[in-house]
């Protein structure tokens, strides 16, 4: 044999979608996929995760997931966090790093995939998971320098709740209340 077969691969590595970090990549092309770029491949490490021009501005979009359910045996859900620290982010255009830290997205969209523990969880059915989609701005003005945040603390900020079908548009408002054109 001289050439590995890529499906094969992608089965190999990647067939437990439940794993954090897989599951972190299917939620990237969950909203990928409602905002219609999911033709676009996936650049690892870049400063965030998603590019989305809306009406000729490209606006960076921050995608994080969590899970209730995890693909180790669990006596109890999982607490529900997200990451959300200023980073020194890489710019994978540019091939360098930001000079300070900062949140270089202008939108966060939190993918909750929701489940109990004993019960059928299937991440790829896009009704089990429920989006808060946020403009970066209220990140920044709310909780400035934190690094995590629960689910309970982030409902208070206030994002905006939505199904797969509501994402494009809560994202584009999220988006217009950052002060860019391409308002909902």
């Amino acid at each position: 044999m001289t050439r590995m077969d890529k499906q094969k691969f992608q089965a190999w590595a990647y067939d437990d979608l439940l794993a954090n970090t897989t599951r972190g990549v299917l939620a990237e092309y969950i909203v990928a996929t409602a905002l219609g770029i999911d033709e676009v491949k996936r650049v690892e490490w870049h400063s965030h995760d998603l590019d989305v021009d809306l009406d000729g501005v490209k606006v960076g979009v921050e995608v994080k997931s969590a899970a209730y359910v995890q693909s180790w045996e669990q006596t109890r859900p999982s607490v529900i966090e997200f990451g959300i620290g200023p980073a020194k982010g890489w710019d994978a255009h540019t091939n360098t790093y930001a000079p300070s830290a900062r949140r270089s997205a202008k939108v966060y969209v939190f993918c909750l995939l929701n489940g109990s523990i004993g019960e059928p969880v299937d991440p790829l059915d896009v009704r089990q998971w429920t989006f808060y989609v946020m403009p970066t701005s209220e990140l920044n003005r709310k909780v400035p320098e934190q690094k995590k945040i629960r689910l309970g603390p982030l409902l208070a900020l206030g994002p905006r709740q939505c199904s797969f079908d509501e994402l494009k548009t809560a994202i584009h408002a999220a988006a217009g209340l950052n002060g860019l054109s391409g308002g909902a």
